[in-house]
């Protein structure tokens, strides 16, 4: 369901998450949304043990993200299905939010 204050979608990339921007309101079922710029912020660093593939980033959960609007960016219709969740034309999966996050899985 849209809600007044959500803003933005987040996309849900397996363990991944990328945030997106609402641009547009098309109707109750339907929005437009574009693409956001993420770039990692450089007082974060990813913190490795030996495990799981070829290491374990213990610290992936405190990344910090600079996320800022992209006039540029991509932009593409999402629809609410009866799942609750709300998805483009190729099934991929968004959650509308408050605030935009990002999120880089680096145990993959």
């Amino acid at each position: 369901m849209l809600t007044a204050t959500a803003r933005f979608a987040n996309h849900i990339g397996y363990s991944d998450t990328t945030p997106w921007e609402i641009v547009r309101v098309v109707s109750e079922k339907c929005i437009e949304v574009r693409a956001m710029r993420t770039e990692l912020d450089q007082t974060w660093q990813p913190e490795f043990v030996t495990g799981g593939f070829a290491g374990h980033c213990f610290n992936s959960q405190q990344q910090r993200w600079v996320i800022t609007s992209d006039l540029d960016g991509d932009t593409t219709r999402i629809r609410l299905r009866k799942d609750g969740y709300w998805y483009s034309a190729c099934g991929s999966r968004f959650v509308l939010a408050d605030e935009p996050r990002k999120h880089y899985d680096y145990n993959f």
